[in-house]
């Protein structure tokens, strides 16, 4: 455990997209640190950038966004600190690594996680419904999903989730995909609650759809309730 005094920080830039054997560089790094009992390191993907090549990486641009610099931080001992670098100047093949001086105000580690209080449990019959739409669908200026979800909320329904697609078509056959210049990927809203109140929920959802389908199947479920620690 890092103790208070000097120290030296190492900062690593590197892109997202740089490979180190079978997995993202970033990660190796990180791996290589842990192993090696460093105090702890940081990984943070930045928003734009360029480097010696001079390209400006941006995810304005898709075929750019996957060359966005990460930059990785660590702080140790001076003599932990030349005992890495050589491994680290191996692993970076294209990048930048920075040695500051630095000095360690407080380094606090709470040893042992506070003990959980036992959780309880409540069983019971419930309905799930399953609402599939398209991302592009509005309803009255705004995503058909946000309408969707904010109409649950306003009727007191206990709570609804979205899932976004990666593809997939339904009933006309068209393929649903992300495009370049706008989002049409296939949207999947999943609620669950009392068959009383998705019967009133229904008739409200179904006044905003055009084109989508809404399943219904009665479930069991498991509410896990753990109160706050003391």
């Amino acid at each position: 455990m890092l103790q208070k005094g000097t120290a030296k920080k190492v900062t690593i830039y590197v892109n997202e997209d740089t490979r180190h054997h079978l997995g993202p560089l970033y990660e190796s790094i990180l791996t290589f640190l842990l192993h090696k009992g460093v105090a702890g390191a940081t990984a943070t993907r930045a928003m734009a950038g360029f480097g010696a090549h001079h390209t400006m990486h941006t995810p304005k641009i898709e075929v750019l966004s996957e060359h966005l610099p990460v930059r990785i931080e660590f702080i140790e001992t001076a003599e932990r600190v030349d005992e890495l670098l050589p491994a680290l100047y191996d692993m970076v093949s294209d990048g930048v690594i920075e040695v500051q001086d630095t000095a360690v105000v407080k380094a606090a580690r709470k040893d042992r996680p506070e003990p959980k209080p036992p959780h309880a449990e409540r069983r019971g019959k419930a309905r799930l419904m399953h609402i599939y739409l398209n991302e592009s669908t509005q309803w009255q200026g705004k995503p058909l999903y946000e309408a969707v979800v904010e109409r649950s909320r306003q009727m007191g329904i206990s709570g609804a989730t979205v899932f976004r697609g990666l593809e997939g078509y339904g009933e006309t056959a068209a393929l649903h995909r992300k495009h370049l210049m706008r989002h049409d990927q296939p949207i999947v809203i999943t609620i669950l609650d009392t068959a009383e109140n998705l019967d009133r929920l229904i008739p409200e959802v179904e006044a905003m759809m055009d084109t989508g389908l809404i399943t219904t199947s009665e479930v069991d479920f498991i509410r896990i309730e753990r109160p706050p620690a003391a």
